[in-house]
């Protein structure tokens, strides 16, 4: 095992290796993360994973692209389907029939995605701050996907990530810069969204009329004072999805699961036990 709590095992999806954190017992909890600069399962879900496997066995991969998950050199991003190939390959690696989903920001139009293609692999659906609704590519978001990798720019991109500025340490801004440093890291992040940017965010937008056919349970979480994903995104799926219930928290920006971690896993434990 490696000592770097970033890396958790590897599993063979196609052409290359996914890294996947796989702990817990009970039914399955596939965890996906957002796209931001440095991002990876852990970075999203270090806290979740420890407090949530007594009662579910969690799944947090990093997608193709992010952190330790191998990116050949000629590996064509396909948005969304590289990502949905990947969990699918993942979830076969593994034996995983059936999961639920919760997904985080990006992650989030994902879920979508895999829901909608896949409707059978998947049972209930958490959506955190979600894309995959039409909407501009705002100015924080801009600069999350332009990213110069320095000290100055780390912090002022997790600075709008959260409400409570407290949470935005120089040793959380280290961390991921850390992480942004790593070979091929930044190659790979710049590949992902290179300008201009609208389309990859058009890109993770689904039809209405095919939103409308997911039937599966789905709670979205909105922090109210999210400034990298509007929360009017989330009221317009809620209108869509047949099956939703909206849940908007005050006092927090883009980092639900941090920023409210207690009140978000009370929200996904009950959602997904029900």
């Amino acid at each position: 095992m490696s000592e770097n709590p970033e890396i958790g095992q590897f599993v063979q999806t196609g052409s290359y290796r996914t890294n996947v954190h796989v702990a817990g017992s009970g039914p399955a909890m596939l965890c996906l993360h957002g796209s931001g600069a440095g991002v990876c399962a852990w970075a999203n879900w270090r806290t979740f994973i420890p407090a949530m496997q007594d009662r579910f066995q969690i799944i947090a991969p990093d997608l193709v692209g992010f952190g330790y998950t191998e990116t050949p050199a000629d590996f064509e991003f396909r948005f969304m389907d590289s990502w949905v190939d990947q969990i699918i390959a993942l979830m076969d690696g593994l034996g995983i029939e059936k999961a639920h989903v919760v997904g985080n920001s990006f992650g989030g139009s994902l879920a979508l995605w895999l829901a909608a293609k896949h409707p059978e692999r998947f049972e209930r659906l958490v959506l955190m701050g979600p894309g995959g609704w039409p909407v501009r590519v705002n100015e924080n978001l801009e600069m999350l996907w332009d990213f110069k990798p320095t000290a100055e720019h780390m912090k002022q991109a997790m600075s709008v990530m959260a409400w409570n500025q407290a949470l935005i340490t120089d040793e959380l801004v280290a961390m991921r810069l850390k992480a942004c440093s790593r070979p091929g890291a930044l190659d790979h992040f710049h590949r992902l969204f290179p300008a201009p940017r609208q389309r990859w965010l058009d890109a993770q937008c689904l039809p209405i009329n095919v939103l409308q056919t997911i039937q599966h349970e789905t709670l979205l979480v909105h922090g109210r004072d999210d400034r990298v994903v509007d929360p009017q995104v989330s009221w317009n799926l809620h209108q869509h999805l047949p099956n939703s219930q909206l849940h908007t928290i005050a006092k927090c920006g883009h980092w639900t699961m941090i920023e409210h971690g207690p009140l978000f896993r009370r929200l996904v434990a009950d959602h997904c036990s029900g």
